[in-house]
């Protein structure tokens, strides 16, 4: 009977351990998914940026093709290293778009500019939400992985550790150079 009682304790432990293995990794897709989100709706936001500064700057070709190729790069890309540095590269060259406006003071009255750069402005700050909720639920899972007895069944169905979202550009590290004239 004993013996029955130990089983059946060490049965409910495993599928303890088991099912909180499956939460968690199903919350790290969870919190991917809201990246995804962020950026469908900053890819949906783009074409309307480019168009918008297009008509004041045609000289500026480079930049809006190059642009224009990082979208479309995007959209069929997944995740981890490969779609964090595309993505990164996206930040970068939309940066240079607004940089670019500074040059045109009717654009950066534009009605419609102002209504872009809000929105983006709001979705960059969904997106860096999100990324640190992935982040979180990486490193909780990653620990449930890695952590005594976790380990053991981890190895056992397969579960592997996950990877953080990093800044992929040295220059999204850098603190901003702000003067004052």
């Amino acid at each position: 009977m004993k013996f029955l009682i130990v089983v059946v304790v060490i049965i409910v432990l495993v599928a303890a351990m088991y099912n909180k293995l499956v939460r968690l990794r199903l919350l790290v897709k969870e919190g991917f998914s809201g990246i995804d989100v962020q950026l469908k709706r900053r890819h949906d936001l783009v074409p309307n940026i480019v168009q918008t500064v297009k008509g004041y700057s045609s000289h500026e070709k480079e930049l809006f093709e190059r642009v224009t190729e990082l979208r479309s790069k995007l959209s069929g890309q997944n995740f981890h290293d490969q779609m964090q540095q595309s993505e990164s590269e996206l930040s970068a060259s939309l940066r240079n778009i607004f940089v670019l406006a500074e040059a045109y003071p009717e654009l950066k009255a534009d009605k419609n500019f102002l209504s872009l750069q809000e929105d983006l402005t709001q979705i960059e700050d969904q997106l860096q939400l999100a990324r640190r909720y992935y982040n979180g639920t990486v490193r909780n899972y990653n620990t449930a992985v890695e952590s005594f007895p976790n380990n053991i069944l981890a190895g056992i169905f397969g579960f592997k550790k996950e990877a953080f979202f990093k800044v992929q550009l040295s220059s999204e590290r850098d603190a901003p150079d702000v003067k004052f004239s």
